[in-house]
């Protein structure tokens, strides 16, 4: 029987559609840029991330840190300008993927203001009672186990909390640090390129496991 490899999802960039760029714009008309990318952001960003500040405390920390003048609404806002939509399809392929025997995980780094604003919003648009929760078998967020990607320790301890081995398991991410270190785990991985999506380039990979799939550069 074949190998029903386990399923890692990252959130941002993966299941749900993110812009960076929004929130960025939306923080400029308060002051100053602030330091968060993709790639890298400051150490605020970080304690968030990790459960480390309160919603409150972040926001405090943004009007001094960056001099931005704005209520608590409005940062929230500006915030969660980067959170887009998540398509239908893609949950629509995982819940197929886990009716085939696939077991399924979240891991993100992630934050108490996002996670509110997408459960909310995952619950209206598709009735959802626990937000994303509802399409998989476990969320892992920095927020609340205190670690964050790329870091080793969240891997290893989402990786224990499931039994997993991590050469059974595919780690689906759009971040090449974080595919750094799940490489380096011995987790297979799938890098998620943009504009290839979890529909276009997800089947391939479980099709090619165990073996490294690269997606190919779409035209």
């Amino acid at each position: 029987m074949a190998l029903k490899p386990n399923l890692l999802f990252d959130f941002g960039g993966v299941i749900i559609n993110i812009d960076y760029s929004l929130t960025l714009a939306a923080m400029r008309q308060y002051g100053s840029s602030i330091e968060f990318t993709q790639a890298a952001q400051a150490e605020l960003f970080d304690l968030m991330e990790t459960g480390r500040l309160s919603p409150q405390e972040f926001r405090e920390g943004l009007r001094r840190h960056y001099q931005l003048t704005a209520s608590d609404e409005e940062l929230d806002a500006a915030w969660n300008a980067m959170l887009l939509e998540v398509p239908a399809e893609r949950l629509a392929l995982i819940a197929e993927l886990r009716a085939q025997g696939h077991h399924t995980a979240l891991l993100s780094n992630t934050n108490q203001i996002h996670i509110e604003e997408i459960n909310r919003r995952l619950q209206e648009q598709y009735g959802f009672k626990h937000g994303i929760a509802d399409c998989l078998d476990r969320v892992f967020y920095s927020q609340e186990v205190g670690w964050r990607k790329p870091g080793e320790e969240i891997f290893r301890h989402a990786l224990e909390q499931m039994n997993w081995k991590a050469e059974e398991t595919l780690f689906i991410e759009d971040s090449p640090q974080h595919i750094e270190t799940a490489r380096r785990l011995g987790l297979r991985t799938l890098f998620l390129t943009p504009p290839l999506t979890l529909q276009d380039a997800l089947p391939a990979a479980l099709r090619a496991f165990p073996r490294e799939y690269s997606a190919p550069t779409p035209a």
